[in-house]
């Protein structure tokens, strides 16, 4: 697996991003994935994630109803479409793959083996 994570920039509140994942190794349709988000002087923390096969998502509540997670395998493509974006949205976002083994586990990142380099979203009041 080899992700490589895009779609970053700056936007104005209340404004959208998409953010894209790859793995250009080609493998992302056999694992989970997941969008983490790392603040400065906090810790990263868990946005959204997929499951493979079926495609159950999960959200942080702080996201729900603004971002939506999707996958499209025979692209090895993992999305996050983010919508009506708020200052505290701003951080470094980082896609993930894994083999989480419950709804829980999607939402931690230690269930995650690979990871992308990050892409920056900065989200102005």
């Amino acid at each position: 697996v080899q992700l490589q994570a895009s779609g970053g920039g700056m936007v104005q509140a209340g404004g959208s991003l998409i953010l894209a994942c790859v793995d250009t190794a080609g493998t992302f349709s056999s694992y989970g994935a997941g969008w983490f988000r790392q603040s400065p002087g906090k810790e990263r923390e868990f946005v959204a994630a997929i499951s493979m096969f079926h495609g159950r998502t999960y959200y942080a509540d702080s996201v729900k109803g603004r971002f939506t997670i999707s996958r499209v395998d025979v692209q090895n493509t993992v999305y996050l479409q983010m919508s009506n974006l708020k200052p505290e949205d701003t951080g470094v976002y980082y896609c993930a793959a894994g083999a989480p083994v419950s709804p829980n586990a999607f939402r931690g990142y230690t269930a995650y083996d690979y990871w992308g380099q990050g892409t920056q979203v900065t989200v102005s009041s």
